[in-house]
C-alpha cells in the first residue's frame, strides 16, 4: 500500500502505490458487476425537460412575519420551501435557481434536454402566437374606448358639480349665522364674552 522507505530521511510524505489501488478499485467494480447477477446496471431513462404548467408562487409570504420555534417542520421556516427536494432556500433568486437546476429536476424525473422542435411545431406555434395578438386587437376597440373615455369625463362632471352645490350650500348656512348674530346684538347677545365686533 504505502511504501514507508523515502528517498531521504527528511521526506515524511507517504508514497502510494497507484497501480495496486487501480487493481483494487476495478476488483471492486467487477465485483458490484457480479453482485447485479452478472447484467450491467442499465441507464435511468429520464423524461425531457418540459416547461411548468403551474405558476411559481414567490409573493405570498412576502412582507410577512412568522414566529419560527424549535418544532416548527421546516416547511414553515423562514424562506422558500421544494417539497421536491425537501429543502429550504432563503430567498427567492435562489429558489428560481434550485427549481430550475439539475438536482431538481432529477428529483422530478427530467433530465437536462430539451425536445428538438420540428419546423412544422414552430410553424404552429407562431400561429397559435399571431391569433392570441389579433384577439388582443379585437379587444382594444377605438369606440368603446371612446364611450370609456365620455363615461369618465361625465362623472368628473357629476363630481364638479355636487361639490359647487356643496359649496352654495355651505354659504348659505354661513349667511344664516351672520343673520342670527346681527339679531343677537339688536337683542344684546354680542359675541359671548369676545371683544371683537363683527360688522
Amino acid at each position: 500500500m504505502a511504501s514507508g522507505s523515502g528517498s531521504s530521511k527528511n521526506d515524511f510524505r507517504r508514497k502510494w502505490d497507484k497501480d495496486e489501488y487501480e487493481q483494487l478499485a476495478q476488483k471492486r467494480l467487477t465485483e458490484e458487476r457480479e453482485k447485479k447477477d452478472g447484467k450491467p446496471v442499465p441507464p435511468v431513462k429520464r423524461e425531457l425537460l418540459r416547461h411548468r404548467d403551474y405558476k411559481v408562487d414567490l409573493e405570498s409570504k412576502l412582507g410577512k412575519t412568522i414566529v419560527i420555534t424549535k418544532t416548527t417542520p421546516q416547511a414553515e421556516m423562514g424562506g422558500y420551501y421544494c417539497n421536491v427536494c425537501d429543502c429550504v432556500v432563503k430567498d427567492s433568486i435562489n429558489f428560481l435557481d434550485h427549481i430550475n437546476g439539475k438536482k431538481h429536476q432529477r428529483n422530478l424525473g427530467m433530465s437536462m434536454r430539451v425536445e428538438r422542435s420540428s419546423l412544422d411545431q414552430v410553424k404552429k406555434r407562431f400561429e397559435v402566437n399571431k391569433k392570441k395578438m389579433e384577439e388582443k386587437q379585437k379587444e382594444y376597440d377605438f369606440e368603446e374606448r371612446m364611450k370609456e373615455l365620455r363615461e369618465e369625463e361625465e362623472k368628473a362632471k357629476a363630481y364638479k358639480k355636487e361639490k359647487q352645490r356643496e359649496r352654495k350650500r355651505r354659504a348659505e348656512e354661513d349667511v344664516d349665522f351672520e343673520e342670527d348674530d346681527e339679531m343677537a346684538a339688536v337683542m344684546g347677545f354680542s359675541g359671548f364674552g369676545s371683544s371683537k365686533k363683527s360688522h
